[in-house]
């Protein structure tokens, strides 16, 4: 089976991230399988397709995302539909209208980034009297998200940081796949995708045993050497794995060749040295 090609935020080193112009250029690559995005809520609670928590973050770009200011979701629609992106024409989108722009045979994978708060518990395996008061919190954003992906006729994956999406994906709209996304604790990743029966997992790079990128800090975190083999034990329960985020085509060489099922690229073309 040829290996996933994810284009992240839609090829977010090569065009303005998260945009219509972003989709539209990832999907008429012919190795895209299909394109990453972020969602938020607008103050309206309409979803829209950003990454950072606010306007103006700067997060691994050191310029600011728009031309707006303030957080995402307590900014007015009109107002997000006008912020232009890393200084081009293009402006933040609702969700609906993105997936308007692809086509359905591409796929998509939508991450739950924020559901409109600022104590997100990402990152972690949650104890048992935590888990719905979490997923309390995600569920009435999630149910907005999932009415505007039953529109689109192609294949969604649901993916987050956050356990709380996870747990109210599942509530909401079980038949959809999952992946939790993994920051610095492979085995809290591997917990939840049990816990709610994912069909993915979706790793950093650094965390993939055997790839030669072990331990590498990478996006502002340092994992140290993997304590768990996150590809076998994957692969052992019937999941895929997913790694991210993919910048050179030798560090999708060595991912692959380390087992992983697909990459999460930051560019396209980095398979054709294969």
């Amino acid at each position: 089976m040829e290996p996933a090609v994810i284009a992240h935020r839609g090829y977010a080193g090569v065009v303005p991230e998260n945009t219509v112009a972003a989709a539209s250029f990832a999907a008429a690559q012919p190795e895209t399988t299909a394109i990453e995005i972020d969602v938020q809520p607008a103050a309206c609670g309409t979803p829209v397709v950003i990454h950072d928590e606010r306007l103006e973050g700067t997060a691994d770009r050191g310029r600011p995302l728009t031309d707006g200011e303030g957080l995402v979701w307590e900014t007015p629609l009109e107002t997000l539909q006008s912020a232009h992106v890393l200084g081009t024409g293009e402006t933040v989108p609702t969700l609906a209208a993105l997936l308007e722009a692809i086509p359905e045979t591409m796929g998509v994978n939508v991450e739950l980034k924020n559901p409109g708060a600022t104590d997100l518990r990402a990152g972690e395996s949650l104890p048992d009297d935590e888990r719905a008061e979490r997923q309390a919190v995600w569920q009435p954003f999630v149910d907005r998200v999932v009415t505007d992906c039953d529109d689109f006729g192609g294949e969604i994956t649901f993916s987050s940081f956050c356990e709380g999406a996870i747990a109210a994906l599942r509530e909401v709209a079980p038949g959809y796949a999952a992946a939790p996304l993994v920051w610095d604790d492979s085995e809290a990743g591997l917990e939840i995708a049990r816990r709610y029966d994912c069909e993915a997992i979706h790793p950093p790079k650094n965390a993939i045993v055997g790839s030669g990128l072990e331990g590498v800090a990478y996006g502002g975190g340092d994992v140290g050497e993997p304590d768990v083999d996150v590809v076998e034990t994957a692969h052992e329960e019937g999941r895929t794995v997913n790694a991210w985020t993919v910048e050179t085509w030798l560090e999708a060489d060595q991912l692959l060749e380390a087992g992983v099922d697909g990459v999460i690229a930051e560019y396209p073309g980095l398979l054709e040295c294969d």
